[in-house]
């Protein structure tokens, strides 16, 4: 008989959207992200959701305006070369710089709509209720539509397909009379929404969300978007390990299945599929997620919404905190958050979580066992104001949350969060939870909040820890915790805060100054 060879724990990843809503409109900010990564990869971060990166309707646009999949900051079109983010070889000398430190690339994949028409082309529509997508309020007619895409700058270099009125299924606003409306396309090569099922069924038919909405019905569109993915990974060689597909609820859950079985047939399995399916519905996210045969994650929204709504009361019940959310139903398709571009101030989803309690969020996300966290740009390196006027000297309208302890958190995740996890959910305005460590990575943590006074809790880390010392990662509560011989120890918070206790002799403890100040 051979000896049993243990299997390495998994390691912890980590993966961090690499924007702002307002982040500079300079071009620079592949360079900017580039530069961040050695000290991103230090910090535990092992994944980046980079933003739209295809020519968007102009050069201040976020790239959800969306212009040309096929032109990356490449073609001089809408204006500039660059996108918001910067040029093609910006990006990918970013991928080059990834890959060679390890960190993965996520791409934010806009394929619901268009923006930005080249030329207007008159075709048949019909309105309909803005509230129920499926009930006509007018007969067909004609109308003047921003629907012909030329891509002039590009020319026929990666597709030769132009887009024309037949390859949308609606648009918002009718040129011929300057009437705003959401018009359902009808001809003989356009059936209009997709089928019943085959999107949200929210306002009736949840295929139109904005732009030029694009009809996955017409093969001409589905084969050039398909052709599209393989070509991403193709032109961003090595870094790219994922997609984050932006508005799903919005367009064909078939064409997305292909899509990702194409991707994952032609290059390997081991793809990063997440969706942003925003709606506070539990049973919507895990009945799409069946549909989608769980290859795919969802961005858990109702932890969102259940962060913002504890943070603003007044002593809420902690033990809550993970009511009804993804990550409690599904931890394995659940990608967990704090904040991000549509949630932040000033945005049409804005959900606020109050300054106090983002560690607290954070610390629930981190270093707890289940889901996979996203830490946000804004709150690593702060939100710019959306006054702010000269990129050169952008103006924060908010620094970096947390105290600046968001890289020791992200950090002890790496090091310290592993093996079982014992819950001490027994208290309203105190909570905790302990996580034992495993063989390989041995040192375990413990995990103590509050939101309202000081608090404590006794909690079980282990007899073999009995003797040590544990500090507070976090710096934010002093003097140490020395474990008792039944394993257990006496952890304790400030009010209205967190606290993260690991021996303090524990391997890579010294890294929590040389890495991070």
């Amino acid at each position: 008989m051979g000896e049993h060879v243990q299997e390495p724990t998994p390691e912890n990843m980590t993966m961090m959207q690499g924007f702002e809503w307002y982040v500079p409109a300079d071009q620079k900010h592949w360079a900017r992200l580039e530069k961040h990564i050695p000290q991103l990869k230090k910090w535990g971060i092992d994944n980046i959701w980079v933003p739209p990166g295809c020519k968007g309707s102009s050069s201040q646009g976020n790239g959800y305006d969306i212009y040309d999949l096929y032109d990356l900051g490449e073609f001089d079109q809408k204006g500039s070369t660059a996108t918001k983010w910067g040029t093609k070889d910006q990006l990918l000398s970013l991928c080059r710089k990834a890959q060679e430190l390890g960190v993965g690339i996520y791409w934010d994949a806009v394929l619901n709509h268009k923006f930005a028409a080249d030329h207007r082309e008159k075709c048949q529509a019909v309105e309909v209720d803005p509230n129920d997508r499926t009930k006509n309020i007018s007969d067909k007619y004609e109308i003047d539509a921003w629907v012909g895409f030329d891509f002039e700058g590009r020319g026929d270099k990666y597709s030769d397909l132009k887009y024309h009125w037949y390859h949308f299924s609606g648009v918002d606003y009718n040129a011929a009379n300057g009437k705003s409306a959401i018009y359902k396309i009808i001809g003989e090569q356009s059936t209009g929404w997709a089928r019943s099922g085959d999107v949200d069924t929210e306002k009736g038919n949840y295929d139109y969300l904005m732009g030029s909405d694009l009809d996955y019905s017409h093969p001409e569109v589905t084969s050039d978007v398909l052709a599209w993915g393989k070509w991403l990974a193709q032109e961003l060689p090595g870094g790219l390990k994922g997609i984050r597909f932006d508005a799903i609820k919005h367009y064909s859950e078939d064409f997305l299945r292909r899509f990702i079985h194409e991707l994952d047939t032609t290059y390997g399995e081991g793809w990063f599929f997440v969706g942003e399916f925003w709606k506070d519905s539990l049973q919507d996210m895990t009945n799409y997620l069946d549909r989608m045969n769980h290859k795919f994650s969802l961005f858990d929204a109702p932890l969102v919404y259940n962060f913002s709504e504890i943070s603003r009361g007044n002593s809420a019940d902690l033990r809550k905190v993970f009511d009804d959310t993804l990550v409690s139903r599904d931890p394995i398709s659940a990608v967990t958050l704090v904040q991000n571009h549509d949630t932040q101030p000033h945005q049409a989803l804005e959900a606020p979580i109050s300054d106090w309690f983002k560690p607290l969020a954070y610390t629930l996300i981190l270093l707890r066992d289940a889901g996979y966290p996203c830490i946000f740009y804004g709150d690593l390196y702060g939100i710019v104001s959306p006054s702010s006027k000269d990129p050169s000297s952008p103006e924060l309208e908010s620094g970096p949350s947390c105290g600046n302890i968001l890289p020791l958190l992200t950090l002890t995740r790496k090091l310290y969060a592993y093996g079982l996890q014992a819950s001490y959910f027994d208290y309203p305005t105190c909570i905790g939870f302990i996580r034992y460590g495993t063989w390989d990575h041995p040192f375990g943590c413990a995990v103590v909040m509050s939101n309202a006074g000081e608090g404590s809790k006794r909690m079980h880390v282990g007899e073999m820890h009995a003797g040590e010392r544990w500090t507070d990662v976090l710096g934010w509560t002093q003097g140490e915790v020395v474990i008792q011989p039944d394993g257990f120890g006496e952890f304790r918070c400030g009010g209205c805060s967190v606290s993260v206790w690991v021996n303090s002799r524990a391997e890579g403890r010294e890294r929590f100054d040389k890495d991070l100040l």
